[in-house]
This record gives structure tokens, sequence and C-alpha cells, in this order.
């Protein structure tokens, strides 16, 4: 089953566009390589060692390597997994400066590409970052990717939507369908970040509590982090502990979204609530899936919406010492926009969205539920408090 990317659309609008770099990042197995490999003329992966080689001797050995002393037409080069490479930042900067007159570059890495390379040369102004993600609703059902926010409402088939709700938004075991697939899948995906990938990005010597920590944070998708309780729980201290949960957020195991404070009164301030990548994480129930479910789609969206240079978009939650709480703000260009609470199937109104709805001024909110039919009506025609099915909420976003 061949699924059709919408970053394809953005990656060769780019390419056609813009004279930077493309850095594309995100989690393992979300497909980035594919997409790298799509337009790539060259594709050099560091994992391959004759392509390391090359990439140790330096700019030229590469460009000689890829044939550009010769004269061609429409040139791209990926380096995949770039970023495993110490000085990766000094590279691509000496390459781009180089070569930025006859080649395209890509760049991809399964880690943050910040991470790495610390007291390199700047590439400022020589990249745009592109944050890859798992399928979602707006993904599957297609479309151009314009300069509008929001998109009209389409209905999904329902056999899509259970496959993105029971195998999650990773396109191989989405598009495979198979529980017994899914689960080695994810086994080995679990696997692989944990005894591979960390062990890349930094030195741990109790990496056994740091499993631990992992296997904790999976069954807890959607709790505010309390590092002192996670600490006691690890037996480590709250620096480790933190220090590791900026590792599994490094890795795109996890994010993490902050609490919102301006104008609203005696509002959180300091602790952040965890989400796990994988919605369909087995260790979650149901409500803690829902609420899992919409967190990642508006992360998407306000990622996506950054990215693509539509605004400036940041995802918070909104808490006060009452107890009060809503599940997820986004801010848009400083103001807050949206509100959106996150159900299974409850259907009755919280009234904590139009408490905090005039406590911060935002425009739209909405209590979206995951079991509600899909109803074809525009959710940001509304501008009171509403409850509206997560079929038609999120399949207006990206």
């Amino acid at each position: 089953m061949k699924i059709e990317r919408w970053y394809s659309k953005v990656i060769k609008a780019h390419i056609d566009k813009y004279r930077q770099m493309l850095f594309l990042s995100g989690p393992r197995q979300v497909g980035k390589t594919t997409l790298a490999r799509e337009f790539a003329t060259d594709y050099l992966d560091w994992d391959n060692i004759d392509v390391r080689t090359a990439i140790l001797k330096g700019a030229d050995a590469v460009a000689g390597r890829i044939g550009l002393e010769r004269l061609a037409e429409g040139k791209v080069v990926a380096f995949d997994e770039i970023h495993k490479y110490a000085k990766w930042k000094d590279f691509l900067k000496g390459f781009f400066d180089t070569y930025e007159d006859r080649v395209k570059l890509i760049a991809t890495g399964s880690a943050r590409m910040d991470i790495y390379g610390k007291g390199g040369d700047s590439l400022m102004g020589r990249y745009f970052p592109y944050r890859i993600h798992p399928l979602s609703v707006a993904e599957l059902l297609g479309g151009d990717v314009g300069e509008e926010t929001v998109r009209s409402p389409r209905p999904l088939a329902e056999e899509e939507w259970r496959a993105l709700w029971t195998h999650g938004g990773f396109p191989e075991p989405f598009a495979r369908r198979e529980m017994a697939f899914t689960r080695r899948w994810r086994t080995l995906r679990y696997s692989q970040l944990l005894k591979r990938d960390v062990l890349n990005v930094c030195h741990v010597q109790e990496l056994g509590q740091m499993e631990v920590l992992a296997k904790i944070l999976a069954a807890r998708s959607g709790d505010q982090i309390v590092m002192s309780s996670l600490a006691s729980e690890v037996r480590v201290s709250e620096n480790t502990v933190r220090e590791w949960i900026a590792v599994f957020k490094a890795l795109y195991y996890g994010f993490t979204v902050s609490p919102y404070a301006k104008n609203v009164e005696n509002s959180l301030r300091k602790t952040p609530k965890w989400y796990l990548r994988d919605w369909a994480s087995p260790g979650l129930d149901d409500g803690r899936r829902a609420e899992t479910f919409v967190a990642c789609h508006l992360l998407k969206a306000v990622e996506g919406w950054t990215d693509l240079g539509i605004g400036d978009f940041e995802l918070f939650y909104l808490r006060d010492k009452k107890k009060r709480e809503v599940d997820f703000l986004v801010v848009r260009d400083g103001e807050p926009w949206l509100l959106a609470e996150a159900k299974k199937s409850d259907e009755a109104l919280s009234p904590n969205l139009a408490f905090f709805q005039k406590a911060t001024g935002a425009r739209h909110a909405f209590q979206v539920v995951c079991d509600a039919p899909y109803v074809d009506v525009d959710c940001f025609s509304r501008t009171d408090p509403v409850v509206v099915p997560a079929r038609t909420f999120l399949s207006q976003l990206l």
C-alpha cells in the first residue's frame, strides 16, 4: 500500500523555490529516508562505510564521488543520518558554501539535529527545517498544502480512521494493518531507541534505570511530569531524570507541553505534561489514547504551520490552582487562538472551556470527541465553546 505524503509536495516546492538546504528531522521510521530518496539524485548514508570515508575526507571528496565536476541538471544530494558525524555542521556548511550553485542539499536525522556538533560554525541562513510527523487524519485526506491555516472539513473513511487509531500513524504498521506485525515493529523500534539511539547521543551508565523511566512514561502519556516523584521511582537524582527526559524528547520518543500562564490568574507555571509520539502504544487506556491522539495531531499542525512560514505557533495547556484544566491551547503569533479539550466519548461540554476562553481571549474553544461521528460543518465557523467530532476537527488541520 503506497501512501502519498504531503511532505513530498513541501519538499518539491522548497527545491523549486529556495537555495537553502532542507533539514528533515523526526522519529525513527517516520519516513524521512523515503522522502529524501524520492528527490535525491545522489543518496549518501552515513552508516555506509564508503560514504562515511568520503565525508571524513571533506567536501571535495564527496563532490568527486557524486560527479559535481560534470555538467548536470537538477542535482539533489541527500545526506542521511549525517548528524551522527560529530562535525556535521562544519561539513555541511563547507559543502554548501562551495557547491550551492551546483546542487540542492537534503539532510536527515532521527534525533534533533541541534543536539550534536556544539561549538561548530553556525548554519544560520543556510537551511530551513521541516519536522516530519506520523500520518494524520488531514494528511490521509490529501490535498494541497497552501498558505491557509485550516482546511475545509472532509470525511475520512471509517476503515482509515480505525487503522490510524489502532495501528498509529507510522507509515509501515499503518499500511500493513496486521496486529502481529504492529506489535513486533513497535517492540523492535522501542529496543533500537533505548539500546542504540540513546547511546549515540549520550553516555549513560544506568541504561537499565533509563529503560525503567521510559516504561513509566509509556503508561503516563497526558500526565504532568513531577521530577521528584519520577526520581524517587527510578532511584536517580532529579537532574538525571530531567536529562533523560530531554534525551527522550530529542529522540522523538515523546514530547512535553508547557503550561500557559500569561494573563491567567493562579495558573501553573512550571510543570509540563508528557505525551508519547505513538498514540497507539498498548500501555494507554482509551482516555489517554484519545488525549495523546489529539496532542500528536495538534503538535504536527503547530510545527507544520510554523515550518511552512504561515505563522509562529506554539502548543500549551492550561491549569490553575483550583485544578481547572483544558488539555491544549494553541498560541498563534503570541496570542491565544484555539482551546481544545480531548475526550474519548464524553459529549457533556466542559465548563473549563468557557472559563479559560474568557481568561485568555482565545477565538475558538473545542471539546474534541474521538467517538463522535463526522459532521460536515466547519469547526472554525464557531467562536463559542462547542463539542466537535475529532473526525471533523482533525480533518481541518495538517
